[in-house]
């Protein structure tokens, strides 16, 4: 596994980490919690060191397992959790409920400070930091010690924009994949700025490990998508696909396209089984040729700049 910093913030956290919504979720089909232990420690013994979940993941168990599962290792890894969805499905970003929220997350995590705090995809009027007092009071919470550094989760370059232009964030968790490369447009701002970025979202909600055709049908959270959204995925994947080195798998493809970004410190490929895991690590060992790297970008700006898909 390799390393890079998040940031200026002089966090080390490894290229491939490890995303924790799929914990002992049922919307995602988990239900044992033994399982997604063994999960979580494949990762770590892989070389795993950044781990990425939310209060609202699973009800609250997705911090519980990570928190059981890494306890031991708690110097050795980054823990990263989010504000603004809580355990109990409420929707809460007030600045009042801002200390209540990570008190909880600390409890449930086992430990007494977060690496990373998110604020989750919050409304537009949270992304200026020049209308709320939200992010001073992040500023508080890292003198006091409870964070190292925090950010925020969004989807788009105009937000990112905002977010460094307005706010003392040191990390931004990004929505960026093959299919989804607007938020580029602001990875420059982000890196003259000392902020690390965290790439999400970097398989497409499954898409880009190939595994969906145009025939494929969804529950759950995948049930979002419309029929002629999923054709147009498969169709898009296939021209993915065409532009690959033979025999270069298409997550490892898609990880690896991410990770030639310098701008990015981190990828959190989310995972259901130990060979997901092990796969998603092994993405990490070689790079792509700058040829197919230029492919791939092209591919997004032909088909996909003027008409964005839906997440």
């Amino acid at each position: 596994m390799k390393y890079r910093t998040l940031g200026s913030s002089q966090i080390r956290v490894s290229e491939i980490g490890f995303g924790g919504w799929q914990l002992a979720n049922p919307i995602w089909g988990m239900h044992d919690e033994k399982a997604a232990l063994r999960l979580v420690r494949t990762a770590r013994d892989a070389g795993c060191n950044f781990f990425d979940t939310a209060p609202g993941y699973a009800e609250g168990r997705s911090e519980e397992l990570l928190g059981r599962a890494l306890k031991s290792d708690r110097g050795q890894v980054v823990l990263c959790s989010k504000f603004g969805h809580t355990a109990d499905g409420a929707t809460d970003f007030s600045v009042a409920g801002l200390r209540p929220a990570i008190t909880a997350s600390l409890a449930r995590l086992q430990t007494n400070y977060l690496d990373v705090l998110l604020v989750h995809n919050p409304p537009v009027d949270l992304l200026d930091g020049n209308r709320t007092s939200l992010y001073a009071e992040l500023d508080r919470l890292k003198q006091d010690g409870l964070l190292r550094t925090y950010g925020v989760s969004l989807d788009w370059a105009k937000d990112l924009e905002q977010v460094l232009a307005t706010t003392g964030s040191g990390v931004i968790e990004v929505l960026f994949n093959v299919l989804h490369q607007e938020p580029q447009a602001g990875f420059a701002a982000a890196q003259r700025r000392g902020v690390g970025l965290i790439a999400k979202v970097p398989l497409d909600s499954g898409w880009l490990s190939g595994k969906y055709r145009s025939d494929s049908r969804f529950l759950g959270v995948r049930d979002r998508w419309t029929p002629e959204i999923i054709a147009r995925r498969a169709a898009l994947v296939e021209q993915f696909a065409a532009l690959l080195p033979a025999s270069l798998s298409l997550p490892h493809a898609a990880l690896r396209y991410i990770l030639a970004q310098p701008e990015v410190s981190t990828v959190i490929p989310g995972a259901k089984t130990i060979e997901q895991v092990l796969d998603n690590v092994a993405a990490a060992n070689a790079k792509l040729p700058p040829e197919t790297v230029r492919a791939i970008r092209a591919l997004w700006e032909r088909e996909l700049k003027t008409s964005p898909l839906p997440w």
